[in-house]
């Protein structure tokens, strides 16, 4: 007999485990079942590049909820599942074993897995991700196997994990395709002091480097060939070049896409009856994208997001307006980034990069649209307000570290 559940969320990272806690907080009273893909119970993604990869965090401590949590609270967690296909019909969705599980609503949490290399010799042993405890276990095992790695991409993933075995007194060189690091997330400034601040604890650091191959000897990598024609040896090769969102069963199933996930609105409905999606795959035209419909790979949306179909399912709906945020721990740098920079049309410089605590206002039209801040909690804390009331302040009252950001708003 096929087992069947008022609600059930494909997807047990942070966006399906906030789901499920979400609508028991919210007094919902129906059966719930949350399917994930990884052998083990929801856990924070964050510290597997950097506590985790590190030594510093066990994984029991990095489990969202105890196992006892799930059971207390009548949610069936069912590990170890892989949704191939789903039956928007028969309201189902088929697993890789092909287990049937019905489904009163449907909530799609399922992120997306590490995008790999698609260039000869991808394939070969020694090259890893960082995406799940399992991939980052595998690292692990293998770092006694070689000093020299190599770390492909430039963005968050691909520098903490650059911080972590650095310190770790491994020899690390980090190739990035693009002119700057965190090209797609932060302003020039920020890429260039954490380039300078990388280089200062001896990552080897190379922009405009496109990969063209890896290169090995008995099925195990010995380096990283370059654009250039260049090689860069190496006897593990970390990938950080982001994610695929994993939809294409829901989008095989009728539901429109967009920016690579699933389209949702702003109660997180796809256009598919009864199936909602959340967090990392799933489009939307944020309210504080400038209209622009996008994908946030973040905790924040996740939680925001799970947030919104729980009062959805109780019949108290709420659209979702929250301000996106994010953060990167590398050394002793603190980045808190609130807002999005994307479409800005200036930027503010508060405070000296040279003494490691400074923050980068971006402006659109004049008004507060997203900071970076490093190292400046206070800044973080306050401009979430400038970027909600998206308030134009006096640029030079903006520039002066010294004047708090608090002090900015009208009224």
């Amino acid at each position: 007999m096929m087992a069947s559940f008022d609600v059930v969320i494909a997807g047990a990272g942070h966006g399906g485990a906030q789901a499920a806690i979400a609508l028991r907080q919210q007094g919902f009273a129906g059966s719930i079942a949350v399917l994930g893909e990884e052998p083990q119970l929801p856990y924070e993604r964050p510290p597997l590049s950097k506590e985790f990869l590190a030594g510093e965090k066990a994984f029991e401590r990095m489990l969202i909820r105890p196992e006892a949590f799930w059971a207390e609270r009548d949610v069936a967690m069912l590990t170890g599942r892989r949704i191939e296909a789903v039956d928007a019909a028969r309201k189902q969705v088929i697993d890789t074993a092909g287990n049937a599980t019905g489904y009163g609503t449907l909530i799609w949490a399922t992120g997306g897995a590490a995008r790999r290399l698609s260039c000869p010799g991808a394939d070969l042993a020694g090259c890893h991700m960082v995406r799940t405890v399992a991939d980052v276990e595998a690292l692990k095992a293998e770092l006694p196997a070689g000093p020299r790695v190599a770390i492909v991409g430039g963005g968050y993933i691909g520098l903490e994990t650059a911080a972590v075995l650095v310190k770790s007194g491994l020899s690390v060189t980090v190739l990035e395709a693009a002119p700057r690091l965190l090209a797609r997330v932060a302003g020039p400034e920020i890429s260039d002091f954490y380039l300078a601040r990388h280089r200062a604890e001896g990552v080897d650091i190379r922009l405009g480097a496109g990969v063209v191959a890896l290169e090995g000897a008995g099925g195990r990598v010995t380096g990283v060939r370059l654009e250039d024609g260049s090689l860069v040896p190496a006897e593990l090769v970390v990938v950080g070049i982001g994610i695929v969102p994993a939809v294409a069963p829901l989008l095989a199933a009728g539901a429109a896409g967009a920016a690579g996930g699933v389209l949702v609105d702003e109660y997180c409905r796809t256009t598919i009856a009864d199936v909602l999606a959340i967090g990392d795959c799933a489009a939307h035209a944020n309210p504080f994208s400038d209209g622009a419909v996008l994908r946030l790979e973040s905790v924040q949306n996740a939680h925001d997001m799970a947030a919104v179909v729980a009062r959805l399912l109780v019949g108290e709906p709420k659209p979702y307006h929250a301000v996106p945020w994010f953060w990167s721990n590398q050394y002793d740098l603190r980045l808190q980034t609130v807002g999005l920079s994307l479409g800005h049309d200036a930027r503010v410089l508060r405070g000296r990069p040279e003494d490691g605590r400074f923050s980068l206002v971006y402006l659109r039209a004049g008004r507060v649209v997203a900071l970076d801040c490093v190292n400046m909690v206070r800044d973080y804390v306050q401009g979430k307000a400038l970027v909600e009331k998206a308030v134009a302040p006096d640029l030079a009252a903006l520039a002066d570290p010294e004047v708090p950001l608090k002090s900015l708003l009208p009224g």
